[in-house]
């Protein structure tokens, strides 16, 4: 395996072991017609495929041409594709797999087309799937749970109970949310010595004090923190809850804590990571009333009546003051949720019947895109045109080399709303300019299979802050049990670790940042991925007896340059009539052509995208 802190072929290794898992998984070896197209040969199975994945190297470079008008330059003559559909869906994500059950609700026996630029379809709720030790182990790659600040519309909500998920029935038996609390494994801070002065592994502890004396801060950063955390001096006495609320809508979370509460800015290398996960920018970049809402430190002192937030819609006292949705994660986050979808949409293509045997369920991709469906589902097929047509429209798109068109009677486009403007050229300005202006935000998600979690165990620790490392935020495979899936209980067992690195760039406003991010994940190789991800995790674990070389087994990058969907941000979006906000202009129906998918609601959230599924085949069916 190589020495501690050499690199040993880890790509080249996991692509051999995920090959051979392909059967050893249960994948079918029907007797389809061997096909061009890799998704209709029997074995085919991307949940397995190690090394780059999310936005995976050939699904987006087609569409980079596009944008970049060099792809109509030298491309081949068109093919045509014969088949007569009522309704062709460009994007395979959530949004564009309830947009086909939403239409064959209304039309049963309506025939049509799903194009997925990816190898796998789900779109951002990608599953991450490894066999070792005996057994299946899988995490989200994308899209984490069912979860949502307001509650799921009926439109959500009964799409949810037609595939048979019962969110508050699944979260009391699957989820162990207190299993590493009673081993004693809690969350610690790695401090790292570039940014802090020493390597330091801190854990959390009941008493702030005893904690802060642990870490190498300087006594003035320990006591900025200590103010900020438990000091009760209201820096706005003079103003209401709603006065105060206001003036944290226009400032940052960074300028609240340095500026209004008057910490010393030692604080700021402490705090900056904080936001992350949930924006994927630094403090700097996001409104310290949404801070307060995503119940981050410092607030105590202003005494805030509760209340939903500009942007999270949620306050301190947790989703269900505000009426939030239920929650619940399936092992491999969201993707169970296309699962299911794909399951009632294409018959034969997922073995099992309910939403606790979908985690286990065998996958056949090589019925997904069968002659005699009604629902097509095509994998790697990145459309590079739809234009309203005489008789509906046209799309034409681009697979393992080949230009197709394809005519259908109606278009929804769930895809990424600020590729749509090339897709559409014809479009009016305005709207191009608002589909434009929605820019998703940057994110990596790693899965990182080790052998055993032995070191985790001796450390006491199952989820890790590092805010001066590659990656800020480490854990542990949240224990969930359902169905025939069984979360590991041994720290002898092969265990999944998730990493989560939001590439932002302080200083710059939040949409700026995330350009920047964009384009530093495109340029980041699998191989960098892995050298700071071997080397983050010898530094942290180490103490625990960890060695990189012997004890990680396989490494999956989901690489996302175009991750969540844009939210409102007050400290640079303009409080606008929903008639005249970006997402609702670049969203309007244009002819036989609608649009989905979260961007188009400007919520990164499930229901988000299901809420604009059924929007878009509505405006199609009232045309």
């Amino acid at each position: 395996m190589g020495k501690k802190g050499s690199i040993p072929d880890i790509a080249r290794r996991d692509f051999l072991q995920g090959a051979a898992l392909c059967i050893g998984a249960g994948v079918t070896q029907d007797a389809a017609a061997q096909s061009p197209f890799p998704q209709d040969r029997p074995g085919y199975y991307p949940p397995l495929l190690t090394g780059m994945r999310g936005s995976h190297p050939g699904s987006f470079e087609v569409a980079h041409q596009v944008r970049d008008g060099d792809f109509w330059k030298n491309a081949r003559a068109l093919g045509e594709d014969n088949s007569d559909y009522d309704l062709v869906i460009v994007g395979g994500g959530i949004s564009g797999l309830s947009a086909a059950h939403f239409w064959r609700q209304e039309k049963p026996d309506a025939r049509i087309l799903i194009l997925e630029n990816h190898d796998d379809f789900g779109g951002h709720a990608k599953r991450n799937e490894f066999h070792m030790g005996g057994g299946l182990q899988l995490l989200h790659g994308g899209s984490f749970s069912i979860e949502s600040p307001t509650p799921y519309s009926k439109t959500a909500q009964d799409l949810l109970t037609a595939l048979d998920v019962r969110p508050v029935e699944l979260d009391k038996v699957g989820t162990r949310s207190k299993f590493y609390d009673g081993l004693g494994m809690g969350e610690a801070v790695f401090f790292d010595a570039r940014t802090f002065g020493a390597d330091r592994l801190v854990k959390r502890s009941k008493s702030l004090k005893t904690f802060l004396a642990a870490t190498p801060l300087s006594e003035k950063v320990r006591r900025a923190i200590l103010m900020v955390e438990v000091g009760i001096d209201d820096p706005l006495p003079r103003l209401s809850s709603d006065a105060k609320k206001d003036r944290l809508s226009r400032i940052s979370y960074q300028d609240y804590l340095v500026k209004l509460r008057g910490a010393d800015a030692g604080v700021i290398p402490y705090y900056r990571h904080l936001t992350d996960d949930l924006w994927g920018c630094g403090i700097d970049a996001v409104p310290a009333l949404d801070c307060w809402g995503a119940d981050l430190p410092g607030f105590q002192c202003l005494r805030l009546v509760p209340g939903a937030t500009s942007r999270m819609g949620y306050t301190p006292a947790g989703y269900a003051a505000t009426g939030g949705s239920a929650t619940f994660h399936f092992p491999d986050g969201n993707a169970s949720i296309a699962r299911l979808l794909v399951r009632a949409l294409v018959p034969g293509a997922l073995s099992g019947k309910t939403a606790t045997d979908i985690v286990t369920a065998r996958a056949y991709y090589s019925r997904l895109d069968r002659a005699e469906n009604k629902v097509r589902i095509r994998l790697s097929s990145t459309v590079v045109r739809v234009r309203n047509a005489s008789s509906g429209v046209e799309a034409v798109y681009s697979r393992a080399g080949q230009l197709t068109r394809v005519r259908a009677k109606a278009c929804i486009l769930a895809s990424w709303n600020m590729m749509i403007p090339y897709l559409c050229p014809e479009m009016p300005a305005a709207q191009k300019v608002a589909l434009h202006s929605l820019i998703k935000t940057p994110l990596v998600y790693a899965s990182v299979a080790l052998r055993d979690w032995k070191s985790w165990r001796k450390l006491g620790v199952s989820r890790i802050y590092a805010p001066g490392s590659y990656f800020p935020n480490l854990s542990l495979n949240p224990a969930v049990d359902i169905g025939g899936y069984k979360s590991p209980d041994d720290p002898a067992a092969p265990m999944l670790v998730h990493m989560i690195r939001t590439p932002a760039r302080p200083g710059l406003p939040e949409r700026e940042q995330h350009k920047a991010g964009r384009a530093e994940l495109l340029m980041t190789s699998f191989e960098m991925f892995e050298r700071e991800i071997r080397a983050q995790l010898d530094r942290i674990l180490s103490p625990g007896g960890f060695d990189a070389g012997r004890d990680i087994a396989a490494i999956t990058v989901n690489r996302w340059p175009h991750g969540y969907a844009p939210e409102h941000n007050s400290l640079i979006d303009p409080d606008l009539p929903p008639a005249q906000r970006p997402n609702v202009i670049g969203r309007a129906r244009f002819g036989h052509i609608a649009i989905a998918n979260s961007d188009a609601g400007m919520a990164a959230y499930a229901d988000a995208a299901i809420d604009q599924a059924r929007r878009a085949v509505d405006e199609l069916l009232r045309a």
